[in-house]
């Protein structure tokens, strides 16, 4: 027993930071495998189960809402728990989502299972695990080396994103070997919750938060304003990308270009890895222009390219400026996030990654029921054009609000 009277003879041997880092790693794949195919199945399955795009709009919603709510009582109390046991909580959630999506079929039992669940519709950067991981990879990563670390791990989530998007083309192979549409769909829920308990198992090697490591005071302190004013940009991003969220412009593609599932799948599947392979990019991009120069001015062109795409007269010139898109839309992921960690205190990292997240979540839980209605209007690529203008004014607002306003790594410039 230690001086704070923590038993820790019992506890594992506390990793170092280029053990837990990997296993992190490890964990983060196996959930983007997971996302990626859900996502897509998602909507898939609501199409077959006869649901409209209204349907599928309001289930994103719910997911987007539940995740917010969950997101921020986990931030605010991860500071006073273990990290371990949350983690662990998170990745029983998610097993628990794909046990429960292939037993409900009611419209009102879906909206539940999405609000509690862990499918995020948008197939970006939020959930309940994030903040928690962020909070851990940031305590153990040097300032010199914390936006490379978050880089690897948005390049690995990603790259399995895609392949979990190729994943969701084996619903037709099944059904073309004799399954039932519903069945395959069932089976890849299955595998879902499968991979949410590998990633408990994974979480079970995280090292228990000693008492003296947790916080003994508000969860934000001295970086709150800054903190704040972060999250109410960051909303109005996640508001605009809501519009966008993946499994609505899964049935975009699928309605006003009759894409096919398994079309969809290798399509996500490209998207993902250019997204995944502008990860270090952005890394080193950030090394020399900084990190808030990074943000905007690679996603202020990915805008632009989502505008254009929105007026293609055919699927292969939106394909292209989808995927142009992918290429640069996700570069202010992992040097938004090493932003935020770099401009508040460690013991405010948990809480901060849940109070940028959940407002974040919050936003983008309002605009994918408002995209479902535009999908059904006269113009159904509406949506794309509203995502990107209002995209292009967040950037615009966040580089006049923190341009002066450096991470440690910086301020020697």
């Amino acid at each position: 027993m230690d001086s704070s009277g923590t038993d820790i003879a019992t506890e594992p041997k506390p990793s170092t930071g280029s053990a837990l880092i990997p296993l992190l790693y490890l964990a983060r794949g196996l959930r983007g495998f997971g996302d990626g195919f859900a996502i897509i199945i998602l909507p898939a399955y609501m199409t077959a189960l006869g649901f409209d795009a209204i349907a599928v709009g309001i289930v994103a919603t719910a997911s987007l809402l539940g995740t917010a709510l969950l997101t921020l009582i986990v931030g605010w109390i991860a500071p006073r728990h273990d990290l371990r046991a949350l983690l662990i909580f998170g990745a029983g959630l998610m097993a628990t989502t794909g046990l429960a999506f292939p037993s409900v079929e009611h419209f009102v039992l879906i909206v539940l299972v999405a609000f509690i669940g862990t499918i995020n519709p948008s197939g970006g950067d939020l959930g309940v695990l994030v903040p928690l991981e962020h909070a851990v990879l940031a305590k153990r990563a040097a300032d010199d080396r914390r936006t490379q670390v978050f880089a690897r791990y948005s390049l690995i989530g990603a790259l399995c994103t895609a392949a979990g998007s190729l994943a969701a083309t084996l619903p037709d192979l099944l059904v073309s070997h004799g399954g039932t549409t519903l069945g395959a769909f069932r089976l890849m829920f299955y595998a879902y919750a499968a991979l949410g308990i590998l990633s408990a198992l994974l979480y079970r090697h995280v090292p228990h938060a000693r008492g003296e490591e947790r916080a003994q005071h508000a969860p934000l302190g001295p970086s709150r304003n800054t903190v704040y004013k972060l999250a109410a940009l960051f909303s109005i991003d996640a508001f605009a990308g809501g519009f966008v969220a993946q499994s609505l412009l899964v049935l975009w593609l699928f309605e006003h270009f009759d894409l096919s599932l398994s079309a969809a799948g290798v399509f996500f599947f490209w998207s993902s890895t250019l997204s995944a392979f502008s990860y270090p990019v952005a890394a080193w991009i950030a090394k020399r222009v900084g990190l808030v120069n990074t943000m905007v001015f690679t996603h202020i062109p990915s805008s632009i390219f989502l505008i254009l795409a929105a007026f293609s007269p055919n699927l292969y010139l939106a394909l292209g400026l989808l995927l142009l898109r992918s290429a640069l839309s996700q570069m202010d992921v992992p040097t938004r996030t090493s932003y935020v960690m770099a401009v508040v205190t460690p013991a405010e990292r948990p809480a901060a990654a849940s109070v940028t997240a959940v407002p974040r979540s919050l936003a983008s839980a309002i605009s994918p029921a408002i995209s479902g209605a535009l999908l059904m209007t006269a113009f159904p690529g509406l949506p794309l054009v509203v995502c990107g203008a209002l995209k292009i004014a967040y950037d615009l607002a966040l580089l006049y609000s923190f341009r002066h306003i450096k991470p440690p790594e910086e301020q020697e410039r």
